[in-house]
């Protein structure tokens, strides 16, 4: 395990271990207490009360953040013929097939998301050991493998603020949702996005308790338990 910095232990120092936030108050904090000079990405994380090892409680989803994500999103779209000139009318950074399926063989990854159309997953299936631990490999789960006349949507969802998650196997889903520079307002408001989506996409075999712990914590900051019943309320904001 890594060791924290002098910053981070101070911090960790303040807070009040047994003490569950409100959602506001959390955000507060964090914003008010940042460790780091960068601007730093805000985090939800969720231990769910599901059992990841059985598909009909995987919790997998997609997420439109109502106030983006303050970032720029480099798109690739692996597309021929008139599907990749659809992809370069809708505005993604690189567009083609075997060429950029050669330069990711060859080691090359600057881009952010990739997009394909079901008619070239044959070819782009080889990447799967390269982008697949990445999370960069095109899925129709995740939303990614397209017809090509969605392209122009996914691509305007990713610009917006697309966020794609899932649990993982130890039952916890991890959802950055904005930038320490965001007003708390704006925070919030993506924060329900994220919750929202969350619950709409709990699985029917689910029982108990689905959300069972939730955190708020930015890229280097301790993290705060947060109130779950008030947390699910914000999906109002939604």
């Amino acid at each position: 395990m890594p060791k924290h910095g002098k910053k981070y232990r101070s911090l960790k120092a303040q807070l009040d271990s047994t003490k569950i936030y409100q959602p506001q108050e959390a955000l507060e904090w964090l914003k008010a207490n940042a460790p780091a000079r960068f601007d730093e990405t805000f985090e939800l994380h969720l231990r769910m009360g599901v059992d990841p090892r059985h598909a009909d409680q995987m919790v997998r989803g997609v997420v439109v953040m109502p106030r983006g994500m303050g970032k720029t999103v480099r798109i690739l779209v692996f597309a021929d013929t008139e599907a990749a000139e659809m992809a370069r009318e809708a505005g993604a950074d690189y567009v083609g097939l075997d060429d950029l399926i050669a330069q990711i063989q060859g080691g090359w990854l600057d881009f952010d998301m990739a997009i394909a159309v079901p008619a070239v997953m044959g070819k782009v299936g080889r990447l799967g050991r390269i982008l697949g631990p990445r999370g960069l490999m095109p899925s129709p789960k995740s939303g990614t493998v397209v017809q090509p006349t969605e392209i122009k949507r996914v691509i305007e969802e990713a610009r917006k603020g697309r966020v794609e998650y899932r649990v993982d196997k130890t039952a916890n889903i991890h959802i950055p949702f904005g930038k320490r520079s965001f007003e708390t307002e704006a925070l919030l408001h993506n924060l329900g996005a994220a919750v929202d989506s969350v619950l709409r996409n709990k699985p029917a075999a689910s029982k108990g308790a689905y959300i069972k712990k939730a955190y708020l914590t930015t890229t280097m900051s301790p993290s705060l338990r947060v109130d779950v019943n008030a947390l699910t309320a914000l999906r109002a904001l939604a």
